[in-house]
């Protein structure tokens, strides 16, 4: 499996779309602390999500509200980019033939590409979270972060907003995995990437539709879990959103991986 995995680092350092999405990741907070840079709030300003109220005060904010901002579309999108195209592209490119009829077993080249883009998609996370965090200290400072019942210190802001990321890691390697199910069930990159995104899309949807709008289906929705890093920053601590959320991810990210690799095993070459 290494030498696939070796084989699969290289293949997403050679491809433009790799550095799209992680050049996204970084450009957002950048673009975000400039933007409040520019045009501060007002901390009387209820109007605004709450964080935002606070970013002209505590640099540890930016790096939240990107957070908050980037869970409707941009990071579903950096994801979808590579998870949706990892198998995808074999087809596309014609070159599945040859890597399947290599040595190493069908299920360590599709564990290469899951894992590889996993770390991609983790690469992305921490790209976004040192990015805010920098871009949000130069701006506003390294300063005590207020919070939704209190104001907390810099060094434990800082705790918070990496866990916060950890957090939020988790729904989007599930929302991976389902691009990764799409990339090899499609066998069209478009259609996979395309597909991740219309995923994302109308789970979000489902909070104004009737009946899906509830506490009780929203909570088994993915994209629902990507709020789950809030109650970091509520006291008392209330651990359940987090357990759940990682409860759910694993599901989506389990079923969603054992039907692609059931698929790519089973893929049929001799046609």
């Amino acid at each position: 499996m290494s030498r696939a995995l070796r084989w699969e680092v290289r293949k997403l350092a050679a491809q433009r779309r790799t550095y799209l999405g992680l050049g996204a990741a970084t450009a957002a907070p950048v673009l975000l602390a400039a933007a409040i840079e520019l045009h501060p709030p007002s901390p009387t300003d209820s109007g605004v999500p709450f964080f935002l109220r606070f970013a002209v005060e505590s640099g540890f904010a930016v790096p939240l509200l990107t957070l908050l901002f980037s869970a409707l579309f941009l990071f579903p999108l950096v994801t979808a980019l590579v998870a949706g195209d990892i198998v995808a592209a074999e087809d596309h490119n014609r070159t599945l033939k040859t890597i399947l009829t290599r040595s190493t077993s069908r299920s360590a080249i599709f564990a290469a590409k899951v894992v590889s883009a996993f770390g991609y998609v983790l690469a992305a996370v921490v790209a976004m979270g040192v990015a805010g965090t920098l871009a949000g200290g130069i701006t506003s400072g390294f300063d005590p972060l207020p919070t939704f019942s209190t104001v907390i210190s810099p060094s434990r802001a800082l705790a918070l907003v990496v866990g916060s990321f950890l957090v939020y890691a988790m729904p989007v390697l599930a929302l991976a995995a389902v691009g990764i199910l799409l990339s090899t069930v499609s066998r069209n990159s478009a259609a996979a990437v395309v597909g991740t995104l219309m995923f994302a899309l109308v789970e979000q949807l489902t909070q104004i539709v009737p009946v899906l709008d509830g506490p009780a289906a929203q909570r088994w929705m993915l994209t629902a879990q990507l709020d789950a890093w809030e109650t970091l920053f509520r006291t008392p601590l209330d651990w359940s959103p987090i357990v759940h959320a990682a409860y759910v991810s694993i599901v989506y990210a389990v079923a969603a991986l054992a039907v692609a690799w059931i698929h790519f095993i089973r893929r049929d070459i001799t046609g």
